[in-house]
């Protein structure tokens, strides 16, 4: 029996911390709570990547099928891991300064990466609804974390209203795609659609009100529109979290649907795909040219980063699924890096978030004008940055499968995208700062060492990424 329960030990781990987080919080001394919370997550996020090394051995499920223990899943649940891990490091000062340095934004970072965890490695509908709702409560709540700020509540409930109307979305179709199959596993689903001679109305009214719910979850046009306003007002260091796991989440569950239940809607969600692929491309880098707040240039910069993801997912080919998880591998350590360098200069009230704060950071803190001038290189998609190297994937998989117009389009949007990357590079090696400008604060070790981590990791997935490409390709083969 308990070897049964073997590949669902990381998540109770995580839900173990989440919960005496919450509990041992009141008895505390006041000067150790800072710490705490921090540990706390460290610690069972640590444990649980130690856990899921499970992933190794051949697929498994658990609850009849509807956890399911695979390659696939293993490798979401490290890069889920690791983020609530560094978003926890990297909220440290603005935290404190900040006045929010509770034990419950901890445990709600470890509930947060609980619900990721449980919608990459669903094997059913309902798990993948309820592990999507874990993650979006405790994401509504540290949207508007700091409940003084006006922005920050305005953020959490923008976030709340329109995620509420995607959940609904969602929930319907999972009631059409069971009312058409009988069934919400999706091996079954997938057996019943096959055998089935004409695919039901009901279930395309089904897969797209799916696609709508995941739409809303990893921001792609048409449903990206709350984006930018939650992004920008929420506490930064949510924001940093918020643009990598919630979206490479909705991705991983994306993923298993399309590929493991509706394959046999295959031209159907492949020709949606198609448009909402370009269509967000387009959006997400024309409209970052006119954003002047980093926060967000950065939201509509996650929005085209989107796009080009969903070109694997359209070409859904060996290539294409493997670019996907190498490209979310790759876009989790740019985002990262780059916000640890904003938090990091960033100041009371959460202000000089503007391109013009950034004036003349390259001679006043050269080494983080550096780190931040490698990731925005690399979300431009330049060699020889891992950027480069994860668009190259994607757009060869378009290729193999016949999509050239949508890569050429990729190649041009990403064209369009080094104008605002580099705007800000510009502005912080080429224009003066203000007069009454005091300068960057110094960037603490912990955070500092982050963002080295991640200019280091860019760079080496860029050149040599052979190791983590078979890592990829290897998750991405346990699709059924």
């Amino acid at each position: 029996m308990a070897h049964d329960y073997a590949p669902i030990l990381p998540q109770i781990v995580v839900l173990a911390g989440a919960m005496l987080l919450v509990l041992l919080e009141p008895f505390t001394p006041p000067e150790r709570k800072r710490q705490l919370g921090r540990l706390a997550v460290v610690t069972a996020a640590a444990a649980a990547i130690v856990l899921s090394l499970e992933g190794l051995h051949p697929r498994r499920t658990v609850f009849h099928g509807m956890f399911v223990a695979d390659g696939f899943s293993y490798f979401f649940q490290w890069l889920f891991f690791v983020i609530a891990a560094v978003s926890s490091l990297i909220s440290m000062r603005f935290n404190e300064r900040e006045s929010i340095d509770r034990g419950e934004y901890y445990s709600l970072l470890l509930l947060a990466s609980s619900g990721m965890s449980l919608m990459a490695a669903s094997g059913d509908l309902v798990l993948t609804f309820l592990g999507l709702e874990i993650l979006s409560m405790a994401t509504y709540v540290l949207a508007g974390f700091k409940r003084t700020d006006a922005r920050g509540n305005e953020a959490a409930l923008k976030y709340f209203l329109l995620g509420s109307f995607a959940s609904a979305f969602l929930l319907y179709g999972i009631a059409l795609i069971y009312g058409s199959a009988a069934t919400t596993d999706y091996a079954l689903i997938r057996q019943v659609t096959a055998l089935q001679g004409e695919v039901p109305a009901t279930l395309r009214v089904g897969l797209g009100l799916l696609l709508v719910g995941f739409g809303f979850k990893v921001a792609i046009v048409p449903f990206h529109a709350w984006a930018p306003d939650v992004y920008e007002g929420a506490p930064t260091p949510v924001t940093a979290f918020m643009t990598v796991g919630p979206k490479a989440a909705g991705f991983a569950a994306l993923v298993r649907v399309l590929v493991e239940a509706l394959p046999a809607l295959e031209r159907d969600w492949t020709a949606v795909l198609w448009v909402s692929s370009l269509a967000t491309m387009v959006v997400g880098n024309v409209v970052a040219l006119l954003q002047t707040n980093v926060k967000r240039l950065l939201a509509y910069s996650a929005i085209a980063h989107a796009g080009y993801i969903l070109i694997g997912l359209v070409a859904h080919n060996r290539t294409g699924l493997q670019g996907v998880l190498f490209y979310l591998l790759v876009y989790t350590i740019m985002n990262l890096g780059a916000f640890s360098i904003i938090l990091s200069f960033s100041r009371k009230g959460d202000s000089r978030v503007n391109l013009v704060d950034y004036a003349g950071l390259g001679r006043r803190d050269p080494v983080a004008a550096a780190v931040l001038s490698v990731c925005l290189i690399s979300l431009a998609g330049l060699p020889p940055m891992a950027g480069f190297t994860a668009k190259l994937y994607l757009f060869s998989a378009a290729i193999q499968d016949g999509y050239v117009g949508l890569a050429i389009v990729g190649v041009l949007t990403s064209v369009v995208s080094v104008f605002y990357y580099f705007r800000l590079m510009v502005v912080m090696y080429m224009q003066e700062p203000a007069a009454a400008d005091a300068g960057p604060e110094r960037i603490g070790a912990p955070v500092m060492a982050i963002a080295l981590v991640s200019a280091l990791a860019i760079l080496w997935l860029g050149v040599f990424p052979t190791r983590f490409l078979d890592l990829a390709s290897h998750s991405s083969l346990a699709l059924k």
